[in-house]
């Protein structure tokens, strides 16, 4: 198991619907992925976009404490409010504990 599938962690899914309005968002979303992983208990995040606008972003993180920190990063926020002002429709956001995890092959396979 690698450091970023320690268990337990935390998971944050975003799930969200863009707007037509697309000025800045790239940019921004390039931002807020660098300071997510300058963050302390930052272990990892993944994210894709359908072409239908709909998105999912994971961020993993070792505690919940962290995942505060996060949300309250002022560049953050700042992106936060940006988001529902301007490129966002509509999004949810979860938090799950990950009490366990595996996935095939093993990051020790040497075979692979």
């Amino acid at each position: 198991m690698t450091d970023n599938q320690k268990s337990p962690r935390y998971a944050v899914i975003f799930r969200s619907r863009r707007t037509p309005d697309k000025a800045g968002y790239a940019e921004m979303a390039t931002r807020m992925e660098e300071q997510a992983r300058q963050q302390p208990g930052f272990l990892e995040l993944t994210s894709f976009r359908a072409p239908d606008g709909t998105g999912v972003t994971i961020s993993y993180w070792d505690s919940l404490e962290a995942i505060r920190a996060w949300k309250q990063h002022p560049e953050h926020i700042t992106a936060q409010q940006l988001g529902k002002d301007k490129w966002y429709a509509h999004y949810t956001v979860e938090i799950a504990k990950i009490e366990s995890g595996y996935h095939f092959p093993s990051p020790a396979d040497p075979g692979r």
